[in-house]
């Protein structure tokens, strides 16, 4: 007998150890998923729940998620370059809460502020963050992507930044027409931002265009008063920020913010993309 044909019942006996171990190995660190069961839990925010949790709220009719983006960006010197991360986060809470069968993805915190070389737009300020659209397009797309695979039938972008929503419009057109055999949606909710009348409120309550301004004005400083007051520096509130400037980086009077106000400009908000959402959910699939 050679020394090849001594070593055979070795051999076999070592491989068949190495395929036990492996066996209760996989047992021990990869055990039937299907036997996990999660308590139920009032939590809505997806980075705040286990993925058995999640399993088991998607099985329970939770299948709508609202994918929230925000921006790092310049908001005057008087409101922190994380304005938006602040106010999105508190109106998708809001929003979810309101349809009561969706949870809240985190906050997409990148995205398009313009070109960094040479700077323009928000990228002439310090600390501002901007990456391509077509960056931007691929991160909400496959975001949309990983949830659809985990069985979520509405997706739901919301956009707190005026920057965001030509992508989320684009995408969310593209990812439904390519899913429809799927009975999944995904919707990009442009009354939000767009038409969700603080405007008309504010006029209606007479402030003037040039009071209100259009970026990091009445609005946007009342807003973050209300969910995040520590974000406004209140000795710069009364700066000349009656126009834009590259000076100064806003225009409007923020001085004149109220936390009654903001919570005024969040309830508009809430309130206008609630009734898009329901309204797109009733015709998306006729």
């Amino acid at each position: 007998m050679n020394a090849t044909s001594c070593l055979k019942p070795y051999r076999s006996t070592v491989t068949f150890v190495s395929f036990l171990a492996i066996l209760l190995m996989g047992y021990y660190f990869y055990p039937n998923s299907t036997a996990l069961t999660a308590q139920q839990t009032d939590e809505i925010e997806l980075s705040q729940l286990t993925w058995v949790e999640v399993r088991s709220l998607i099985q329970d009719g939770k299948t709508s998620i609202i994918i929230p983006t925000a921006g790092i960006e310049q908001n005057g010197p008087h409101l922190i370059l994380g304005k938006h991360g602040h106010v999105v986060r508190h109106t998708a809470l809001a929003i979810a809460q309101k349809l009561g069968n969706a949870l809240v993805a985190p906050i997409i915190e990148t995205v398009p502020q313009g070109s960094i070389d040479p700077r323009t737009g928000h990228m002439n300020f310090s600390g501002t963050i901007s990456i391509p659209e077509e960056v931007y397009a691929l991160i909400l797309e496959h975001t949309a992507r990983s949830f659809m695979s985990h069985g979520f039938k509405t997706i739901i972008f919301i956009g707190d930044s005026g920057g965001n929503q030509n992508s989320q419009k684009r995408v969310a057109n593209e990812l439904s027409d390519e899913w429809q055999s799927f009975n999944t949606k995904v919707l990009h909710i442009s009354n939000y931002y767009s038409l969700n009348g603080q405007e008309d409120w504010l006029r209606a309550n007479g402030y003037t265009d040039r009071q209100i301004g259009t970026h990091a004005g009445i609005r946007d400083t009342s807003e973050l008063l209300f969910v995040f007051p520590k974000g406004v520096r209140k000795n710069y509130l009364s700066l000349d920020t009656n126009y834009y400037t590259e000076r100064i980086g806003s225009n409007g009077e923020p001085s004149l913010g109220t936390k009654e106000i903001g919570a005024m400009m969040l309830k508009l908000k809430v309130e206008s993309a609630v009734a898009q959402i329901k309204l797109l959910m009733n015709t998306a699939y006729e």
